[in-house]
């Protein structure tokens, strides 16, 4: 006699969740754009995409262990996911997408918030994204020879303190 697998198996619907968590982003990221037109689509995905990235980074160096991510953390994470999938072009890519600075990453991050897609602690402020570093700067600075910076670059160093105080995490809405 054999088992008939349940129909409501969490695995099986793993598939199902993951779409709808998708058309759930996607029409957040059209809500905001709806009302707000100042960052190309692209850029919210490509956030989402670096949370992601951020998320697992600091696991790994957290014995494995899922956290908030400070809003200087995900500033930074984005970079170097910026860095590593675009390379020399990554500085452009961001200003075609409209995303020139730091705090444009936090008013990102606070459209998602509000569309309830990304989770935030009270602690959590939009401010503690703005001047975490020169985002323009930081994307073009590792393509520059040595030989012809004429100063100092004001990148941020690859994993801010974890004293930061602003945390984002996902919050994508079950279905």
């Amino acid at each position: 006699m054999s088992r008939r697998s349940n129909r409501f198996d969490s695995a099986a619907l793993l598939p199902h969740t993951l779409r709808m968590q998708a058309i759930q982003f996607e029409q957040a990221v059209a809500a905001i754009l709806h009302r707000d037109k100042r960052f190309d689509p692209h850029a919210y995905f490509f956030l989402k995409e670096a949370l992601d990235f951020t998320l697992k980074r600091i696991a790994e160096g957290n014995s494995g262990q899922p956290r908030h991510v400070s809003g200087p953390e995900l500033v930074a994470g984005l970079r170097d996911l910026a860095l590593e999938q675009f390379g020399p072009m990554a500085a452009t890519l961001m200003q075609e997408w409209g995303v020139r600075q730091s705090g444009d990453i936090g008013d990102m991050v606070f459209h998602l918030i509000e569309e309830q897609i990304f989770g935030k602690q009270d602690s959590d402020r939009q401010e503690d994204f703005a001047g975490t570093f020169d985002l323009e700067d930081s994307l073009r600075a590792p393509f520059i020879p040595l030989s012809r910076r004429h100063h100092a670059t004001s990148a941020a160093p690859l994993a801010p303190s974890p004293s930061a105080s602003s945390c984002v995490t996902q919050n994508l809405k079950k279905s």
